[in-house]
């Protein structure tokens, strides 16, 4: 779906964006958000690769971030991960953060609002329906196809106290609910991602260098179907050659001037 582009104000500034926000409200035309570990940043999550540090200082983030290493050390890489857990615990959304959650209430319905962060920033600020294409970092998830007697363990609570905990039955580990190297995203959230950036009027790319693929892809879809595509980062990011607008400052500080009524 390609839509007859809006109106151009004068200038490509902070205030054009604001236009085109409030052109798309009046309009009725949907919105779509992709944001990336620059958001989350600015309120204190250490990036994947911050996040090999102290003890993980050694490592590659393949050597603790794909299936093949999890079977292989699951010990090791659960650990990792609840350090990664432990550092997020605490942290609170930032302005940026709740700018689009009080945009959403305002406005239901009319923002679609993707993520490649996994650490549940935009859910706790109050954002509904986020698409997180990289999963979520405070839940687990079964390792195997789960049997019966698995989810027999989660019901009744009767998970080892290993680490990572397995179902007393049949030994089947949980790992963290995130997509790791090698992985498919979520089939649902990307189709719903897809559609999104496909019918979106403007899209703003917030916090993201552009460089992890099926999640940078939709600026070029979005841009392709007729969108306007806006670049919201203090730092030159992969995808300012598809922006119509390209906006130098972090997250906290510019949405909540481009999305306040």
């Amino acid at each position: 779906m390609t839509h007859s582009p809006l109106p151009d104000p004068p200038g490509a500034d902070l205030g054009t964006v604001r236009d085109w926000v409030r052109e798309a409200v009046q309009l009725s035309r949907p919105i779509a958000v992709l944001t990336g570990a620059g958001m989350s940043a600015e309120s204190g999550v250490p990036t994947f690769r911050d996040a090999l540090t102290g003890l993980w200082a050694h490592f590659r983030p393949e050597e603790l971030a794909t299936e093949t290493a999890f079977r292989a050390r699951p010990q090791q890489v659960w650990d990792w991960y609840a350090s990664r857990r432990a550092a997020v615990a605490g942290v609170e959304p930032n302005a940026g953060h709740r700018a689009l959650a009080t945009f959403q209430a305002r406005e239901p319905g009319r923002l679609t609002l993707i993520t490649q962060n996994v650490d549940g920033l935009h859910q706790a600020a109050g954002s509904p329906g986020v698409l997180a294409l990289h999963g979520n970092l405070a839940e687990d998830r079964w390792l195997d196809s789960p049997r019966a007697c698995c989810d027999a363990s989660v019901a009744a609570g009767t998970l080892t106290d290993a680490c990572p905990p397995a179902c007393p039955a049949c030994g089947n580990l949980r790992r963290p609910a995130v997509v790791w190297f090698g992985e498919f995203l979520p089939e649902q959230a990307l189709r719903d991602a897809e559609t999104a950036a496909r019918t979106c009027a403007l899209m703003l790319v917030v916090g993201t260098s552009g460089a992890v693929y099926p999640a940078a892809g939709l600026a070029f879809t979005a841009h392709q179907a007729g969108a306007r595509v806006v670049v919201v980062n203090p730092e030159p990011s992969e995808l300012d050659p598809v922006a119509d607008v390209v906006l130098r400052g972090t997250a906290a500080t510019l949405l909540p001037a481009l999305l306040s009524p």
